[in-house]
């Protein structure tokens, strides 16, 4: 079958099939005229890089499984430990985005602060020069929290 067929059997763009091939995870033949030739076999390899894919699996990670995938001997427990090591891979994201959002909202915090301690000094009629720290204004937040040490 031509690209075209595949890509619309496998609901992948043909850019993605070219991709895969220049990475070797799939191999068409080539006709005289230079086409490739996708045997309709591919159409199950390129459903299982595409699902592997939305599933957040890297490509190098998809080409370590899939020869065991072509072969029938990718077990279910194999598939199961695999998409377990995605999903503790997905908390940790989770977790460092968690951090990096109260870091954010920290720092927002301490802007809107700044800006209110700004606001009142000019109502209470003293100028500063714009950017100008006041002596009530705090030092900024903390970028990492403070090391434990050592006894």
């Amino acid at each position: 079958m031509q690209i075209s067929e595949l890509a619309q059997q496998a609901s992948v763009s043909v850019h993605a099939l070219r991709h895969y091939e220049r990475l070797g995870l799939i191999h068409p033949d080539r006709r005289a005229n230079g086409y490739r030739n996708y045997p309709a076999r591919m159409r199950r390899e390129v459903v299982f890089i595409a699902m592997s894919r939305q599933l957040g699996f890297s490509l190098p990670q998809i080409a370590l499984r899939l020869d065991e995938y072509r072969a029938g001997t990718l077990g279910i427990d194999d598939m199961v430990q695999a998409l377990q090591a995605r999903v503790d891979a997905i908390d940790q994201q989770i977790a460092a985005l968690q951090s990096q959002k109260s870091t954010v909202q920290a720092h927002q915090a301490w802007l809107r602060g700044q800006l209110l301690t700004k606001q009142r000094s000019k109502t209470q009629g003293r100028q500063t020069p714009s950017g100008a720290a006041t002596a009530s204004t705090k030092s900024w937040p903390r970028v990492r929290a403070p090391s434990a040490r050592k006894p």
